[in-house]
Order: C-alpha cells, then structure tokens, then sequence
C-alpha cells in the first residue's frame, strides 16, 4: 500500500504541473493563430484545467472502474464550489462583473438538473453518454458564437492580461502543449492505479477515492487559478474557471467515461453525491447571483461554502465504509 500513496502523491503532483504546462502551451498556441481572449479563456483554457478529470476519468473507465471515473468528475465539482471558491472568497471576497458569467449560470444549473436523467436508473448506458456529448458539443458551439459577440466584457479582459502573462514563442507553446499532454496521462495512469490499489487496501470503493483524494487533486489546478486571479484582482476568471470547469466535468468527462464502458452506479451517487452537487450549484446561485448588482461572494459565503464541504466529507466517509 505504501506504493500505491507514493503513486498517487507522485501522479497529483505530477498531473497539477502538466496540466499547468499543458493550459499555457495551449493557450499560448491559439494566441499565435488569432483566437479572441474570450474564446481562448473559454475553450482552451476551461478544457485544460479540466484535462486532468478527462484524462483520469478517460483511463478508469477503460480500466473497468467506472466508479473512479464518476467519482472524480461529481466530486471535482462538489470540490471546485465549496472547497476552492470557499478558500478563496475566505482569503478575498470575489466581485464579479462579467455579464457572460452571469449567463453561464442557469445554464449550469439546468445542466446538473439534467444530470438526473441518465442517473435515474442507476446506469449511464453509452447511449446517454454520447447523448451528453452532443449536448456539450452544442454548448461549445453557443459559446463560440456568445464569445465572438462578447470581446468587451469584463472577463475577456481578465484573460487577455492573463494570456499576456504567458505570451511564448510558438515552437516553445507547441512543446508545452506536446509534453504537457503526455505527461497528463503518464500521471493519470500513475494516479489511478494509486488510488484503485489504496481503495482495495482499505476496502472502500473506488466511488469513495474518487470522491475525495482523487478529486481534489485534479481540482488543485482550479485553486491554483483561482487563488492567482483573485490576488491580482481578476475576479471574474477566478469564477468563470470554475463554471467552466463544471460545465465540462459535467457534460464532457462523464461522457467521454461512459462512453468508452457503461457506468452502473450505486444507489448513494444519485442520493448522496449528484445531491450534494446540485443543493451546492443553487447555493452558489443564491449567494453570488444578482441581477442588477455584480456578483459577489463574501467571507461569510466562503465560509459556509467552507463548512458544507467539510459536512459533506464526513459523511461521505461515514456511508462509504
């Protein structure tokens, strides 16, 4: 067991530097052909912060352990609300501006609503999967026609400033765009076989793993991003990373998993896990949504934020043993 936590410890580590390379390759690379700010916060870099949860949902699946998979993209999700937005509106409250975010917001809630559906039976068959998948190929679509229409707000400013930051000539982006990809699925194998190996060892599911350890490793580029954009007073990418981030975990990465092996799932991710997911999507809604006023979370948000996340862990901890 002992290899199995240098494994994982090593694969987090591993997998936050990669995806951080792999973001800024990306990013540097649409920059060189002419993509708008907005489109490249949207698309490149809201794909590579979740390069992490595909890749590692990608591999358990196609290693037969679908749970892993499900477990990463529902808890990432639970752990990008209440875990990284309540550090980092606890270390500084986030105002938020931009009207493309305010946008993103009932279509993410309609979206973990939606979630229900293929839930309901207790199995993600490959049909609803690549149904998802359209479904968040028709999103990307819409936020390419929103974005080409929205290059004055607020949030693409915050991404052109931080694409500027990271400007690098293009045989240097596409190397870090190459090597970050690889060394995303070297530590992804490394990280899954971790956890799969400690989740025997323990005699918890691999559902539990990816839950917690598993899931706030592949959310730690998102703290990261999170914690940076705020300090320099980009409080709307702070935010939007993680909107966009669940948008894709939702849609793109329990797809791409469900479609490469069916998902049967326990009773508890529909009751448990996909529950505790959407009462944390309407709660976010309704301490930073407003209409005429920018979005704000506060301390006290962070806070409780914060707390029901800690309630969530220990309960999960409770029902998975």
């Amino acid at each position: 067991m002992l290899l199995a936590v240098v494994a994982v410890v090593l694969g987090l580590v591993l997998l936050v530097w990669s995806a951080d390379k792999f973001v800024d390759g990306a990013a540097a690379t649409a920059n060189h052909f002419g993509m708008p700010p907005l489109l490249i916060g949207m698309l490149v870099i809201g794909f590579g912060t979740s390069a992490p949860e595909m890749v590692v949902s990608a591999l358990a699946s196609s290693q037969g352990n679908p749970g892993l998979a499900l477990g990463n993209a529902f808890g990432s999700n639970i752990t990008n609300i209440a875990l990284v937005l309540g550090i980092t509106a606890v270390l500084a409250p986030i105002a938020v501006s931009s009207q493309v975010l305010k946008r993103e917001m009932p279509i993410l809630i309609a979206i973990t609503l939606l979630m229900a559906w293929p839930l309901y039976d207790l199995t993600i068959t490959s049909i609803e999967a690549w149904m998802l998948l359209a479904i968040f190929a028709g999103y990307m679509g819409w936020s390419v026609y929103q974005g080409s229409r929205g290059s004055n707000d607020q949030l693409a400013t915050d991404f052109d400033k931080e694409i500027k930051e990271h400007q690098m000539p293009i045989g240097k982006a596409t190397f870090w765009l190459i090597v970050g990809l690889i060394l995303l699925v070297v530590s992804s194998r490394l990280l899954v076989w971790g956890a799969v190996d400690i989740a025997m060892a323990l005699g918890v599911s691999d559902l539990v793993i990816g839950l917690t350890v598993v899931a706030i490793g592949t959310s730690l580029p998102e703290l990261a991003s999170a914690i940076v954009a705020v300090r320099k007073n980009e409080h709307d990418l702070a935010f939007g990373n993680v909107i966009g981030s669940n948008m894709f975990n939702t849609l793109a990465v329990v797809g791409i998993a469900g479609a490469i092996h069916p998902i049967s799932l326990e009773p508890l991710v529909l009751h448990r896990d996909w529950l505790a997911m959407t009462l944390l999507t309407f709660l976010l809604v309704i301490f930073s949504f407003r209409v005429h006023r920018p979005t704000r979370l506060n301390r006290i948000h962070g806070g409780i934020l914060l707390g029901c996340y800690v309630a969530y862990t220990l309960y999960l901890l409770k029902t998975g043993f």
